[in-house]
């Protein structure tokens, strides 16, 4: 198994947070409430990325190598993953492939303040905002190759949206820690109908 956390079973295991795979690994029925399409699930991540965005750039320079309690990952770190993951889901969609290097990477020294993360995160948004206006079905379709197995594009896309989504709720909650206040209150709404894991951390 590449990376925890995972479910084995036997010889057999599913990587990281994947209801259906859990039911398939271990035989039981699952059927998700809804699943969001590729364009609402595009508008929700361009939402949490622009949150996100104006978030990191809140938060004072010299405290963006804090590192929380609950895991060790400067809020540089987990600001620029944000925004990594997300262009992930687009080189992997382009490349077929999807390797465990884009959730391990860590910001480089040249963005490693909040500004620079938010100027990271403009550029990102950017990026996909062009991609997903060219983007047509087939793309969605197609299978990526990730470190933890083959993925149908749609299903990477809803696994970008709300891992993205859980780390904009980590740092809604690590900027109350160090009484940076969010330049809007977090939008909650945008975790309707996203498979977002019940804890937190």
């Amino acid at each position: 198994m590449p990376r925890v956390p995972a479910v084995v079973v036997g010889d057999r295991a599913v990587h990281g947070w994947n209801p259906a795979g859990y039911a398939e690994l271990v035989g039981v029925d699952y059927r998700p409430a809804i699943k969001l399409s590729p364009k609402v699930l595009a508008e929700r991540l361009d939402r949490i990325l622009a949150t996100t965005e104006a978030l990191v750039r809140e938060i004072p320079d010299e405290r963006m190598e804090w590192t929380p309690p609950e895991r060790n990952r400067p809020l540089a770190d987990l600001g620029f993953h944000v925004f990594r993951l997300s262009l992930g889901f687009v080189e992997g969609v382009d490349r077929a492939t999807f390797p465990e290097t884009v959730h391990t990477e860590k910001a480089p020294a040249d963005l490693r303040s909040g500004d620079a993360v938010a100027r990271y995160g403009a550029l990102v948004r950017a990026r996909l905002s062009g991609w997903f206006a060219g983007a047509g079905g087939d793309e969605f379709t197609q299978t990526v190759e990730t470190y933890w197995g083959p993925v149908v594009a749609h299903d990477l896309l809803e696994r970008t949206t709300w891992h993205a989504a859980q780390h904009m709720r980590q740092l809604y909650i690590l900027a109350a820690r160090i009484d940076v206040k969010p330049p809007t209150p977090e939008p909650t709404e945008l975790y309707k109908d996203l498979p977002l894991p019940a804890a937190i951390w």
